[in-house]
């Protein structure tokens, strides 16, 4: 069963345009909106699986960041994120208590010693947070970086541009003491006329070292991976933007697995009627089957929710974009015992999106 939980923008200072996805913390969600506020930049909300939802903190006064397009990590009971932008208009990396009292640790600026514009969040590896840049660093491709809970921060790796990878947008996922991650351009053969390459999926130590563990192709093979991975008993799970069912750049996306030692193969490829298009998002694992979301298609080419077995059948289970109904969701989905909950960028009551639930 599916329900719209929340609309925003019902109040002056309410949110507007959720792009990431939520976290659960002791049964009350917590996510963050890319616009609305006081400010207009952002907010951190957080949001009862009944609907009452609350604003912790409105990003844009002195200082502060803003427009964060990532979601939250808890770290005892600190929530950590990021930023776009902030004092240099580089992004920043910030923390906020469940109250609401909100602190910058790291204002990026850019550069070949920095990062700059981080588009994903943050993961947790022995109290030390984890994330990455889609620019800055060496050639201006993107970093891995590395960050204390008192602000200390260090550059583990910086992209080349080229066949190690390039703009990373997705967050990393620790998976015994290896993150592993996504980079939207790089590697081999081109899909879009402005970068090199396809894409790449990548890990990389705690401490530096980063792989390339495979390039991706475009055509019949994926391409331009916006979204995070997904660890299934030592098989990754993942979804392209690109590539697929069409082939090359106006492909409609896949969904991939890729062992750890670097073989990869496409699951499912989006495309065909009533079917999403264009994952953005990654993928969540509800007893041993696969759900996410799609940016576009279904029956009202307003996105899907779709889930998908490790062997690769798929079925699309909500199409958005009904009346009232959320539409274009960019971010994946929370399990919180047994129950999916999401958000979408647009759409709702109030037409600034929502928060769904799902009940498979």
């Amino acid at each position: 069963m599916y329900g719209v939980l929340h609309s925003f923008g019902g109040s002056g200072d309410d949110g507007l345009k959720p792009y990431a996805g939520l976290i659960n913390v002791k049964g009350t969600l917590y996510g963050t909106t890319l616009n609305g506020g006081t400010y207009d930049d952002g907010t951190v909300f957080a949001i009862t699986p009944s609907g009452t939802e609350t604003v912790l903190h409105s990003f844009g006064a002195t200082d502060d960041g803003s427009i964060p397009f990532a979601g939250l990590t808890e770290v005892k009971g600190t929530f950590y994120g990021t930023t776009l932008f902030g004092e240099y208009g580089r992004g920043a990396v910030f923390a906020i208590s469940p109250s609401g009292a909100e602190s910058v640790l790291h204002s990026f600026e850019g550069g070949s010693g920095d990062g700059e514009l981080p588009f994903a969040g943050l993961v947790n590896f022995k109290d030390t947070l984890y994330g990455t840049t889609s620019g800055g660093g060496t050639s201006g491709a993107g970093t891995v970086f590395q960050i204390t809970p008192l602000g200390k921060e260090y550059i583990l790796h910086s992209f080349d541009g080229s066949g190690d990878g390039s703009k990373p947008y997705a967050g990393l996922i620790d998976v015994k003491g290896t993150f592993y991650g996504t980079t939207v351009y790089g590697g081999t053969s081109s899909c879009h006329a402005s970068y090199s390459g396809c894409g790449t999926v990548f890990s990389i130590g705690a401490s530096g070292g980063a792989t390339v563990l495979y390039r991706f192709k475009g055509g019949e093979d994926g391409g331009e991976p916006y979204g995070s991975l997904l660890d299934v008993k030592g098989t990754l799970y993942g979804t392209t933007y690109g590539g697929g069912a069409s082939g090359g750049a106006n492909g409609k996306g896949t969904v991939f697995s890729i062992t750890m030692s670097g073989n990869e193969t496409v699951l499912h490829r989006f495309g065909a009627a009533g079917d999403g298009e264009r994952p953005y998002a990654g993928l969540v694992n509800l007893k041993g089957t696969l759900y996410g979301t799609t940016y576009g298609g279904g029956a009202n080419n307003e996105g899907t929710i779709f889930k998908i077995t490790p062997s690769g059948k798929e079925s699309v289970l909500h199409s958005f974009g009904g009346s009232g109904d959320g539409e274009e969701p960019y971010a994946g989905l929370v399990n919180v015992n047994g129950t999916l909950y999401g958000t979408t960028y647009g759409g709702g009551a109030n037409g600034y999106g929502t928060v769904f639930t799902l009940s498979p």
